[in-house]
Order: structure tokens, then C-alpha cells, then sequence
């Protein structure tokens, strides 16, 4: 009998760090329900004190998820875990994930405290979550650079307080798997009483080894990975559920665990993890992107039509690819539109949402003779967005491009209801839709990040636009999607536009300043 590895998703807290990346409430909801199809284990919901935005998205998870455990992070104080707990008390089943810093460095330089102070938090931190829930979590923060025998004492003391799960984790992805493998060899071997509890790995990406060494500790011992759809995460993310998943049920023959994570459902969770974020997924992604089982050499093609295990040691069915289609076109119904999106993961609040995203699915019908999973997924979202930070949209555009003269862009918007013409001439013709909207808005914000992907295939396929724009210390993404891609290009700029209208108190748990809040 194989061990059953514990799928703790992440995407939600650690993945929401990302430059961009936060979601809304109904966002974070449509996910969690998601992840909990896609049959993970436990479903890290937020970081509850962080601001009340982040509180109701934990108390909103924890009463719409039934299966998997619903947990919230804390930082080893009184008020965190407080917090905490008050959220997820809705939830069936729920867990609070607290953590303190234990390299020299994070106790010195940020804490401010000695190691034993750092040992008294956490066991005050761990017995204290013990009287809101059994089910309690405890990491060492930056334990890939913390002193071993300091990780052996305070595991010791937080295993003594009730903790249930320890998590080590590589905090800033400095690790490599041999040296991994063997920490978590030599702490199992250490730490009394290690076998009462499960032993977790959270692994960042900053060297392009969090999964690998995810693997190497889950070889040495480790029961629980925490990872994200699509590796997302700050800086360069973190271990890909995707990944952890379908090596450990590829390489059965090596790894002595399994999951019971359902696979087909990848391919439909990471399209929603994507589409609500604006972070797209490259194409040469294992498992979910684009290319992951397409073969373009003569000799692969070949070998593949003879016998597909030549060259391809995953099946695209079984991580969902197969069911990406939908036959829906513009005589389908109101009903089988609502089915659909039902099964996908969404159900409306009222008939005025589902009108409204019945009449945009319409217009994308008129345009297109096949919808797929990821219209809907697109038109869904882009129907929240319009219904949620309209404050500036888009009325009209016209572009003229010629070659040897500059494209112009004339442009309608209503800022607040008031609908006014601009023009701008740019570089070409989104540069031209862009300088145009800015002079009527006047944001002057930094434009970072400018992507175009076709979210199906055809020539009629909805281009997907993801703009990330920074103001003041403010990083947002905005997310379009057209069949023309300059209409989407503006739109997604416009989604950006508002986002930077709305007001944000989320902190971010390992800022210095937060994390030396008593």
C-alpha cells in the first residue's frame, strides 16, 4: 500500500502574491470550488488579518467548500490566529497554517528577536489555534537557510504544543534536491515523536527547482507539498500542482504515494486559474500549456501515429484536454448555456447576471462558429469585470493603419457617464489605442507587461490580451478578450484602468513591516 501524498493548493494566498494577481471575492470562490473538484486536499483560502477583503474571502471559501479542508494563514501572535479562526468557522472542515521565521537572518534582521523568544511564539502561537481547531499547521519560515539544530528544537517544542502538520519550507528557492532531500532526512531522523505528525514541503521556484525539490523531500519522507495551479506565485512562483501531480502518477513505479487529486481536471482549473488572473500559461508549460502534447518533428509525428507511448508518456485525456470543446452556437439555448457554465464550475446569483452573460455569449456566437470551455471561462470573467469596476469604458474605437504613416486610434470612453472622443497617433495600432485612452484618463501609469494569446484555436479564435500596468507602488493586471485584438488590447488596458481605482489594504505577510506587527 502506497502513502497518500496530501495536495495542499496555495494558489489562492501565496499564488494571489503574484505582481497583479489579486482576485475578488467571487473569483476567489469559483476557484476554490475548482480546486475542490479537482479533488485537492486542503485549500489554503488567504490570510485573514490581512485586511477585511481577505477575511471575507477566507469566511466566503469556508462555507462554499464541503470536501477539502478550507485553511487560513497566521502569524504566530494572538490576533492572527484569532482572526483566523473567527473566518473559517463556516467550514466543514477547516485548519489554521501559523508560521514564524527561523533562519539567523529573518530573526535578526526582521523579527527582532532572539530563539528563544521565536520558540516561546510558536508554541503559544500553536497551543493557542489548538482551541479553534485540531487540525494545526506550523512552519519554520526560510527553513532552507535556518540552522538544522535550531529546526530540530523548535519542531520538537511546536509537536509538544499540538501541532498536527510541520511545514519546512524553502522560503526564497535557495535549495537544490540533494540538499533538500537530505533536510528532511535528517529531521524526520531528529525530531522526537516525528512520526505522530506529517511532515509538509513548500518549495519557491527562484532557481527552477521547486518542483524538483518538492519530489526530492516527498522521497525522504515528506506526506503534504504545497504548490499552486500553474506554479503560481511572487517572484518566480512556486511548485505546479499540475507538475507534483502527474510526475508522482507517471513515475508510480518510483515514488511511494499517490494522490487523489482528480487529473482530468487540470487542464479546465488551470484555464480558470489563468483567465482570472491575466497570467497566462507559455505554451512549452508541462502538462497545461499549449505545446505540452504537440509534436512538431517528422520523426515524432511518425513514431507518435504508430504507437503514441514513442513519444508521449502522459495521455492529453487524462489531464483534461479532451473535453475542451462545447458545441454551442447562436441558436443554443438559455438553458444549455447556464448547464454548461454550471459544469464548468459557475452558477449565477441572479437572472439579471445570467441575461447579462447570456447576451455577451451571444455576440461572441456572431462572431465565431465554434465556442469552447475557454470562451465561457473568458466571457464570464469579463462579464464580473464590467459589473464590478466600470467606472471608465469603452464606447467605441476606430483605427487607421498604413504603411509608411503612423496608425491613428479615435476613441469614445465614459468616465463616470460622461462619453468623450480622443484621438492619439502611436507606434502602431495598439500603442495608438493606448496614448489615446491615457489622454482622457490621464493615469500615467508604467506600462509593464504586454501579452497576446489566442485562448482557442482558428482564425476566428478570441485573441486574450493580459496588460500589466504599475502606479505608485501599485501593480494591477488587466485582462481583454475579442476576436478583433486590438478591441481586446483596449479593453484589457481599460480592466488595468479601473483596477487602479480601487482602493487596496492587503499586506503582504513577509513584508517587514507586517511581519513585526505584535
Amino acid at each position: 500500500m502506497k502513502d497518500q501524498l496530501i495536495i495542499f493548493d496555495t494558489t489562492l494566498r501565496d499564488g494571489e502574491q503574484s505582481p497583479g494577481a489579486a482576485m475578488t471575492l467571487d473569483e476567489k470562490v469559483r476557484i476554490a470550488l475548482a480546486l475542490q473538484k479537482l479533488k485537492v486536499d486542503v485549500i489554503e483560502a488567504g490570510f485573514a488579518i490581512a485586511s477585511p477583503g481577505d477575511f471575507a474571502s477566507v469566511q466566503a471559501v469556508a462555507r462554499a467548500v464541503k470536501e477539502s479542508v478550507v485553511c487560513s494563514l497566521a502569524r504566530a501572535n494572538a490576533a492572527d490566529i484569532a482572526r483566523a479562526g473567527e473566518a473559517l468557522q463556516p467550514a466543514v472542515r477547516k485548519r489554521i497554517h501559523t508560521f514564524i521565521a527561523t533562519s539567523a537572518i529573518h530573526m535578526e534582521k526582521k523579527l527582532r528577536l532572539t530563539p528563544d523568544q521565536v520558540v516561546d511564539n510558536a508554541v503559544g502561537a500553536v497551543k493557542l489555534a489548538r482551541t479553534f481547531t485540531d487540525d494545526v499547521e506550523f512552519s519554520a519560515e526560510d527553513a532552507g537557510r535556518s540552522d538544522i539544530d535550531f529546526l530540530v528544537r523548535i519542531f520538537d517544542a511546536v509537536i509538544k504544543a499540538g501541532a498536527t502538520t510541520l511545514n519546512v519550507p524553502d522560503t526564497v528557492g535557495y535549495m537544490i534536491p540533494s540538499l533538500w532531500g537530505e533536510r528532511f532526512k535528517t529531521l524526520i531522523e531528529r525530531v522526537p515523536n516525528a512520526d505522530k505528525v506529517i511532515w509538509s514541503t513548500h518549495c519557491h521556484n527562484d532557481l527552477g527547482m521547486a518542483v524538483a525539490n518538492s519530489l526530492a523531500a516527498v522521497m525522504n519522507g515528506a506526506r503534504q507539498v504545497e504548490c499552486t495551479i500553474n506554479g503560481l506565485g511572487e517572484r518566480a512562483g512556486n511548485a505546479a500542482v499540475e507538475e507534483i501531480v502527474m510526475a508522482i502518477r507517471t513515475r508510480h513505479d518510483i515514488f511511494p504515494v499517490t494522490t487523489r487529486v482528480d487529473a482530468t481536471q487540470i487542464v479546465p482549473c488551470s484555464r480558470l486559474v489563468s483567465n482570472i488572473t491575466g497570467y497566462p500559461v507559455q505554451p512549452n508549460k508541462a502538462v497545461v500549456g499549449a505545446n505540452a502534447f504537440a509534436h512538431e518533428s517528422g520523426i515524432h509525428q511518425d513514431g507518435v501515429l504508430k504507437h503514441r507511448e514513442t513519444y508521449e508518456i502522459m495521455r492529453a485525456e487524462d489531464v483534461g484536454w479532451s473535453s475542451n470543446k462545447l458545441t454551442l452556437g447562436k441558436l443554443s439555448g438559455r438553458s444549455a448555456f447556464r448547464a454548461r457554465l454550471d459544469e464548468l464550475g459557475y452558477q449565477f446569483k441572479s437572472d439579471a447576471e445570467l441575461a447579462e452573460a447570456f447576451a455577451r455569449f451571444k455576440d461572441l456566437a456572431d462572431k465565431k462558429q465554434e465556442i469552447f470551455d475557454e470562451d465561457l471561462q473568458a466571457l464570464v470573467t469579463q462579464t464580473e469585470q464590467a459589473r464590478a469596476e466600470e467606472r471608465v469604458t469603452l464606447q467605441w474605437l476606430e483605427v487607421t493603419s498604413k504603411t509608411g504613416t503612423k496608425p491613428l486610434a479615435k476613441v469614445a470612453l465614459a468616465v463616470d457617464g460622461e462619453i468623450r472622443e480622443v484621438q492619439a497617433l502611436g507606434d502602431g495600432p495598439v500603442d495608438a489605442v493606448f496614448a489615446a485612452i491615457e489622454q482622457r484618463v490621464g493615469t500615467g501609469a508604467k506600462l509593464l507587461l504586454y501579452s497576446v494569446n489566442a485562448i482557442t484555436t482558428g482564425t476566428d479564435a478570441q485573441g486574450e490580451v493580459t496588460v500589466r500596468l504599475s502606479k505608485d507602488g501599485r501593480v494591477v493586471n488587466g485582462l481583454g478578450a475579442d476576436t478583433d485584438i486590438v478591441i481586446a488590447s483596449a479593453k484589457a488596458y481599460l480592466n488595468a484602468v479601473n483596477r487602479l481605482e480601487i482602493p487596496t489594504s492587503r499586506a503582504h505577510p513577509q513584508h517587514a513591516e507586517f511581519a513585526a506587527m505584535p
